[in-house]
């Protein structure tokens, strides 16, 4: 199973010393049950571009709550066996922030990564203002929504594993 797991550049570069993403439980999105019928799509890369999505959401929040974090998101691709992946985990259904949601109890080793997706330096100020604003945009504010869907404008770049080291330099 193609699974999308959030983190920041200081997050990857920890995994990248390790090895692996971890330690566990990872929490990850998928393409679930939940996920298609909320996207409504046969299409299997809208799904993993959806997943995709919710992952680079999380990511968000993990740049948001660690300061010294570069703001940029960051979500690595992993491939697992179906059996190490709990959908549904905490058992929210279709509650709107669980959607796609899985977990791997364990770490996954960086060698089943088959590609990682960040933004672009261009992004950072959006990010930036989306990070700050999240807080507010929970509490139910119109304005600050806008201020984190302008990090959502943003699509994240394709790296090759292989540049991973790059990528955290």
């Amino acid at each position: 199973m193609r699974l999308y797991v959030p983190t920041t550049l200081p997050g990857l570069a920890a995994a990248y010393k390790a090895g692996e993403l971890g330690p566990g439980p990872l929490v990850a999105y998928a393409v679930t049950p939940g996920l298609r019928e909320w996207y409504v799509s046969d299409d299997m890369e809208e799904l993993e571009y959806a997943a995709l999505g919710r992952a680079a959401a999380a990511s968000l929040r993990l740049v948001a709550g660690d300061p010294a974090a570069e703001r940029r998101r960051v979500v690595v691709a992993v491939d697992v066996a179906d059996h190490l992946v709990v959908v549904d985990p905490d058992g929210r259904g279709m509650d709107a922030g669980a959607i796609g949601e899985v977990r791997v109890e364990g770490a996954v080793p960086l060698k089943k990564a088959a590609a990682v997706h960040a933004d672009a330096d261009d992004a950072r100020d959006d990010v930036t203002a989306a990070a700050a604003a999240l807080g507010a945009a929970d509490l139910g504010d119109d304005d600050a929504q806008f201020v984190v869907d302008g990090a959502e404008d943003h699509e994240l770049l394709w790296f090759g594993v292989q540049e991973i080291a790059g990528l955290i330099g």
